[in-house]
């Protein structure tokens, strides 16, 4: 692990813990690192637990090129109950009884959700309705309609059913596109179901290439700050380029380099240092610079 300072750019992968919210998490690592620039990528809600990429320094600039598109998660879904809020840290709407409701009815409704789906994204979302987030104009008692979004669930997979009294707990596993919200899909399996549904638990086990196994707590961080240096993030996630001298000169003031045939896709440059420059891509015959990281 290679030693940090406050003008270290780089990723730190948190285990966000639940009741905090994501923007807590950066003003704790804020202060953990010592240093004042600091963002993340794909934010979690306070009951959410588990992956939050968080950029520091120069590194936030990184996050928007990272692929992270692609996102995991455990979740366990409640039948039987809608809430305000899809999830239960609202106020329950109306109950409903589960006795009819089988596994193999549950495993079918499922089936439904995989795929390239429409989805109408939860009310308390953080989208912007008329340049104010959803969830704003929900708390505030504002009635919120939003638009269906199409999104991909490449994988929705039941772990477990466990039956209660007055509700059915559903435990499943979901790899799904950006912008797929989880509660929408527990409020729409019970929708589905005709039992209402909504989401009691969720933690995120994977963004893109950065999964739980390379996730720390906030309190681990505290004793030994782990993270990953820029350089070997944008090795590890882009295709490669080391430049001779020269051409390490155009690229840290982001001029074009003609001639260089670069493959299609983002390319991370390096100088004969080792040092991470800047991502280029190809224009025809010229390598253009998407974004330079050093000056």
């Amino acid at each position: 692990m290679a030693d940090f300072t406050p003008a270290s750019d780089g990723i730190v992968v948190v285990d966000k813990p639940g009741g905090m919210t994501s923007h807590t998490v950066v003003a704790r690592v804020r202060r953990i690192a010592g240093t004042r620039k600091v963002g993340h990528a794909g934010t979690l809600d306070p009951m959410a637990t588990g992956v939050l990429v968080v950029g520091l320094n120069r590194a936030t600039r990184l996050l928007g090129h990272l692929q992270l598109a692609d996102k995991s998660y455990d979740a366990t879904i409640r039948l039987g109950a809608t809430t305000t809020t899809d999830d239960a840290e609202g106020e329950i709407v109306a109950t409903y009884p589960v006795g009819g409701v089988t596994a193999e009815a549950i495993s079918t409704a499922v089936a439904g959700f995989r795929g390239d789906i429409s989805q109408v994204p939860s009310k308390v979302s953080a989208i912007k309705v008329d340049g104010k987030r959803a969830y704003e104009r929900v708390r505030a008692g504002e009635e919120v309609a939003l638009k269906a979004r199409a999104v991909t669930v490449s994988r929705y997979d039941i772990l477990d059913v466990r039956v209660g009294a007055d509700a059915i707990d559903v435990d499943v596993s979901v790899d799904c596109s950006s912008g797929t919200y989880i509660r929408a899909l527990a409020r729409d399996l019970g929708a589905e179901l005709g039992v209402g549904g909504h989401l009691t638990a969720l933690r995120r086990t994977r963004v893109g290439s950065f999964d739980l196994s390379t996730a720390h707590s906030l309190e681990s961080l505290a004793e030994s700050f782990d993270w990953l240096p820029i350089a070997d993030v944008a090795a590890g996630t882009f295709r490669r380029y080391d430049a001779d001298d020269a051409e390490a000169a155009a690229i840290r003031t982001g001029r074009p380099l003609p001639g260089l045939n670069l493959e299609p896709g983002q390319t991370a440059m390096f100088d004969p240092t080792g040092t991470f420059l800047a991502l280029y891509e190809p224009h025809g015959p010229i390598a253009k610079p998407t974004a330079v990281f050093v000056s």
